[in-house]
């Protein structure tokens, strides 16, 4: 803890002296003419009426700010919003999600599993990884910023106590050196301590990223280093401490969540994950004139119109998983099977990977004359990734595993216009583990004017054939080992979504036919469904405002064709009501409300440690959890650059029959405060 604040002071002595830098440096000279001192027309709003001289220092400017994220391995850009919304904000920190999506294991950070199947994600870059999709940050989910002045967000969340509480503290620094190119770091750290036993989440994250975006160079690129130490109790001992805590030996009618026995009490597992990615692209073109009205007697200005650009993007990753247990004979009832080293009671197993991927591509760009009514890439890829686990004699040597995989493909994209936009983008494997491997993938949106509001209908489809990941063909552990040989799993999926902006309604529906579906089997191990399995999906959202009022509405329904190789509850609800309003002459603006998640009962995933993943329930041990609403009671605020909220988390416990679940045999945690505060600082 000591290293990591002494790392976020340097780092904000460093970032706090660039901006002193950018501040003394960034004061512009406007001549009579209207330009400052690199030869950009000045907004007239900032040019004083009179100017006593041929030079006048213009000592502040007002914020502006852009944010975006890359699309994909082609270095696309999307522009979304600035993270200054408060609505929603109270969520931000929870765990199963904004809108109750996913079981986890009741500590914040803790493996967790999205309910809803159409959000689920290949396990990129292992099995391991994904279950912290709350913490862990991908290079397609990480924010660039692009600002005139320098930008800083400082984001804490707390709950509870020294004893069982919960601290998330995020910092997030951009600066820009001039128009076109920009650089930052990112601090994210998470600890919590637990309201059962033995279930601490230790988790920091450090990441420095930087951006050129020049008419002609373009690049994007991020240092993101990860460590993760999750404690793991195994869940608790029985069930009835929660659902009839007077059925126990101490008769007791409520027990204390740290009271509660759990099945393991030293046992740990451990990720270190880090990556660099950098994506960058040189573009050809030519300079035209920007049409001016016929009075307009300013000089003339050009524009760079790209017509083709080369790109290439690399992306180098390594991951480490380690798996620890001291406990000796409650570990052994814990697991069915003993493979290396039987005779000794202790767990160490590690594996780790290594992967470099390149991409390189060249496209055809959109928009460049009246005819080029789409854009083209061409693109190819090579990724070498290597593979170490554990020997399987038991030897202190490790047993390990190269993989070549070639792509090659294309994409076809509209972007502007403001009715029909449509993108493809698809790839086929030539060499290696890659052969027989593709997925093609596309979407389409129609936007037209209905009763003064704009109508969208998107469609969305996929078609992939892909490899089994890794290690769910090759893992060697003390509890756990396998070498499978798994034929390739194939998917068709087809979605869509109409949308009234005005009306405030999102209704999507979808369906999805896997054949060799791939899961973790009843007793832990992976396994492939013969033949095909179906989802069928509906969704609508809608929300509602009367005055002050509102109410916001999700609800989700869900079909399984096979309900025990791919357990799903059949409805997920969201509801969230509140009165918004402002105060002290509208300069604060306040939610008080209330929301409610809700899903049917179904025989949910269970999880065990050695694997850090989730599987079906063993046959012996079979438990629904759901159809238990989990209400929280919030107060949230927006004062200028400052977002804070106090909330009741669980306010409805002892309220209806003890059953909070969100994941067999970790129950949630009891009713207790949480609280949280987000400064966002331009200068």
């Amino acid at each position: 803890m000591r290293r990591i604040l002494l790392l976020y002071i340097l780092l904000s002595v460093i970032g706090l002296t660039t901006v002193r830098a950018q501040f003394d440096n960034g004061r512009q000279r406007v001549d009579e003419n209207g330009y400052d001192q690199y030869g950009n027309q000045v907004d007239p709003a900032m040019i004083p009426d009179r100017l006593d001289s041929a030079n006048v220092e213009i000592q502040g400017l007002a914020p502006t700010l852009y944010m975006w994220r890359i699309k994909n391995q082609l270095g696309d850009r999307t522009i979304i919003p600035a993270d200054t919304a408060y609505h929603h904000f109270q969520n931000t920190n929870l765990t199963d999600g904004l809108t109750g999506h996913y079981n986890y294991l009741a500590n914040m950070g803790s493996p967790r599993m999205s309910r809803i199947f159409f959000e689920r994600h290949d396990p990129e870059p292992t099995i391991f990884m994904e279950p912290f999709s709350s913490f862990f940050i991908r290079p397609t989910e990480f924010n660039f910023t692009n600002s005139n002045v320098p930008y800083t967000n400082l984001t804490y969340h707390k709950a509870g106590n020294k004893v069982n509480g919960e601290e998330h503290f995020k910092s997030y620094f951009s600066v820009n050196v001039n128009k076109k190119l920009a650089f930052g770091f990112n601090i994210d750290y998470l600890y919590g301590r637990g309201y059962y036993n033995n279930q601490n989440t230790a988790y920091f994250n450090a990441a420095f990223f930087g951006s050129y975006i020049g008419d002609k160079y373009q690049m994007q690129a991020i240092y993101s280093n990860n460590y993760l130490k999750t404690n793991e109790n195994g869940g608790i001992e029985d069930d009835r401490y929660i659902t009839a805590p007077e059925e126990m030996a101490q008769g007791q009618r409520e027990y204390e969540s740290t009271n509660i026995p759990t099945k393991l009490s030293k046992t740990t597992n451990r990720n270190h994950d880090f990556y660099v990615f950098l994506t960058q692209r040189y573009n050809l073109g030519f300079k035209r004139d920007i049409p001016q009205a016929e009075n307009d007697t300013t000089p003339t200005k050009q524009e760079f119109v790209p017509v083709t650009s080369f790109i290439h993007t690399i992306q180098v990753e390594r991951a480490r998983h380690t798996f620890n247990s001291n406990d000796d004979m409650r570990e052994k009832n814990y697991y069915q099977n003993t493979y290396l080293a039987p005779d000794n009671p202790i767990a160490h197993d590690s594996t780790t990977y290594v992967g470099i991927k390149n991409t390189v591509g060249i496209a055809l760009l959109e928009g460049f004359n009246k005819y080029a009514k789409a854009g083209l890439t061409a693109f190819a890829s090579y990724k070498i990734s290597k593979y170490t686990l554990m020997n399987m004699n038991g030897s202190l040597s490790h047993d390990k595993y190269n993989e070549n995989e070639i792509f090659v493909g294309g994409e076809l994209s509209k972007g502007e216009g403001n009715v029909l936009h449509y993108h493809a983008i698809g790839e086929v494997g030539l060499a290696g583990k890659a052969i027989g491997q593709f997925n093609v993938k596309g979407d389409i949106d129609l936007n037209f004017p209905l009763w003064k509001d704009t109508v969208s209908l998107i469609a969305r489809g996929e078609v992939s054939n892909k490899l089994a990941p890794f290690y769910m063909r090759h893992y060697h552990s003390k509890h756990f080992l396998w070498d499978n040989d798994m034929d390739k799993e194939f998917r068709t999926r087809i979605e869509g979504e109409l949308s009234i902006a005005r009306w405030r309604t999102r209704l999507k529906a979808g369906v999805e036919n896997i054949k060799n579906y791939t899961y973790f089997n009843q007793q832990a191990t992976p396994e492939q469904k013969s033949g095909s399995l179906q989802v069928l999906s509906a969704s609508l959202n809608q929300d509602f405002k009367l005055g002050i009022f509102h109410l916001d509405n999700e609800m989700i329904w869900q079909k399984s064709s096979d309900q025990t190789v791919l357990p799903l509850p059949d409805l997920s609800l969201y509801h969230n009501f509140y009165m918004q309003f402002k105060l002290a002459k509208k300069v604060l603006s306040v939610q008080l409300g209330a929301d409610v998640r809700y899903f049917t009962k179904y025989n949910a995933p269970a999880y065990t440690p050695a694997i850090q993943n989730f599987h079906l329930q063993s046959a012996n041990d079979q438990v629904k959890i759901g159809g238990y609403p989990i209400v929280n009671v919030y107060a949230n605020l927006h004062l200028k650059r400052t977002r804070f909220y106090v909330m009741m988390y669980h306010v409805n416990q002892g309220v209806s029959r003890p059953n909070y679940f969100l994941s067999p045999h970790y129950p949630i945690n009891p009713r207790f405060l949480k609280f949280g505060l987000s400064w966002n600082f331009y200068d």
